[in-house]
């Protein structure tokens, strides 16, 4: 038996709005309600509804043969309560019918993997108790921000209670192997990795209406037929895609949603594949090698690196001093700055800082708010310059404390002074009224 593992990840940012120098310490509402929205409200009616009633339809057709996985940030989880409670209502008919599954990644979709252990650990903890709460699964497969992994995330992952994990078959890691089998942790052998076939899966992804590209129209019958022509000892085809594919990137008028409701019935038909989830791939295959991964990779442009959101001064630097509040953070209780300090580590927002503007342009600009990366720093600085103060009123730091203390003094001996002050002058009143 051969398998296709198809994952969607599902994810929308909460985009800012325009925030100004001068708002700092003035205004401390960041968010653009419209923007986001009028951008989820179009996404829900262009994919995630048509997709999710199409995903539907496929399982009641094709029953435990077609199974497929999710992973929904809490950013997006948030937004649909928001915005659109209808969608959560059809991944929750999804749940229910045992064909799919839903991994765990970070709750607010960010990049902490990178700089903060114990926070990467609350976050995946955060989302999977939601994912729990919401669909009923508690999930055993994990999926990082943007499919970023490395040996050593991987052996955290694993000692969360994580069996796999997900992540980028990159030519510089695999080198002469194939993506399309199991693998394990170079640290951790226990923890299992399955890695995307980066052309099978870009092919869908971002070349179907490419009316450019040398093989278009892509259809389901040639979809298959380049299937058939792998190595027949290959055992896993793993297509994980961004949800919005259908519909949103691609748009209904491109044909996505029949290629997708007619793949399955010629696959059954020309090849010995099912789909299958994560999780039970786990169980069912037998790693064939290791994955060595000493340096971070992603699933983004052509490097497979992490310059998409930290390869430049302006993400470092904003990056850097987003975390920096981390150990506050941890003593804060107040659930509208916690909610915050979520959205701010969005990954997107240092996306939109990127200024690789050469062959990964066109995916950069997509969806982004801001005119240009500069414009998207600043504004993002100044946001966080106003949650600083109203962290810092919270929660001043160890070096504000004695000058806290001596203003607050200062002000304390003040009011005293006056209340002697008024009651003196009462005293005076009362004499000259007798």
């Amino acid at each position: 038996m051969k398998y296709i593992c198809l994952y969607f990840q599902v994810h929308q940012p909460f985009r800012f709005r325009n925030y100004p120098f001068f708002d700092i310490g003035n205004d401390h509402y960041y968010y653009d309600d419209y923007l986001n929205e009028s951008i989820l409200r179009r996404v829900a009616q262009k994919c995630y509804l048509p997709a999710g009633k199409l995903m539907l339809k496929l399982i009641h057709k094709w029953g435990n043969k077609f199974r497929i996985s999710f992973s929904i940030s809490g950013s997006a989880l948030d937004q649909f309560e928001l915005y659109a409670p209808e969608v959560i209502d059809i991944f929750k008919e999804l749940a229910a019918t045992g064909n799919v599954e839903f991994l765990a990644e970070t709750y607010p979709h960010s990049l902490v993997s990178q700089q903060n252990m114990a926070l990467f650990r609350a976050q995946v903890q955060e989302h999977t108790l939601r994912i729990e709460d919401l669909f009923g699964q508690k999930p055993q497969v994990f999926r990082n921000t943007e499919l970023i992994y490395s040996d050593s995330i991987g052996a955290e992952v694993y000692k969360m209670g994580f069996k796999g994990m997900l992540t980028e078959g990159a030519k510089h890691v695999l080198g002469w192997k194939s993506p399309n089998f199991l693998y394990y942790n170079a640290i951790q052998p226990k923890l299992k990795v399955l890695m995307r076939n980066y052309k099978l899966s870009v092919d869908i992804a971002f070349r179907f209406s490419d009316k450019n590209w040398d093989k278009y129209p892509l259809t389901a019958d040639k979809y298959i037929d380049w299937l058939n022509e792998l190595n027949p000892q290959e055992e896993l085809i793993n297509l994980f895609l961004d949800y919005e594919t259908l519909g949103e990137h691609q748009w209904a008028e491109t044909g996505i949603f029949d290629f997708m409701e007619h793949l399955p019935e010629i696959l059954f038909k020309k090849t010995g594949f099912i789909f299958e989830t994560p999780s039970n791939l786990i169980k069912k295959l037998q790693p064939v090698a290791v994955a060595n991964v000493p340096y971070p990779i992603s699933w983004a442009d052509e490097e497979r690196d992490l310059t998409a959101w930290l390869g430049n001064d302006m993400q470092q630097e904003a990056y850097n001093k987003l975390y920096k509040l981390a150990d506050k953070m941890e003593k804060v209780t107040d659930l509208e700055l916690n909610q915050d300090w979520n959205y701010l580590q969005n990954s997107d927002h240092f996306y939109y800082m990127s200024t690789k503007w050469f062959s990964d342009g066109t995916v950069h600009s997509y969806v982004n708010p801001y005119q240009n990366p500069y414009e998207a720093f600043i504004n993002y600085m100044n946001i966080l310059s106003d949650f600083n103060l109203r962290l810092n009123l919270l929660l001043p730091n160890e070096k504000q404390i004695p000058e806290f203390k001596y203003l607050l003094n200062i002000i304390q001996k003040k009011d005293r002074e006056i209340l002697r002050l008024k009651e003196k002058l009462q005293k005076k009143k009362q004499k000259t009224a007798d």
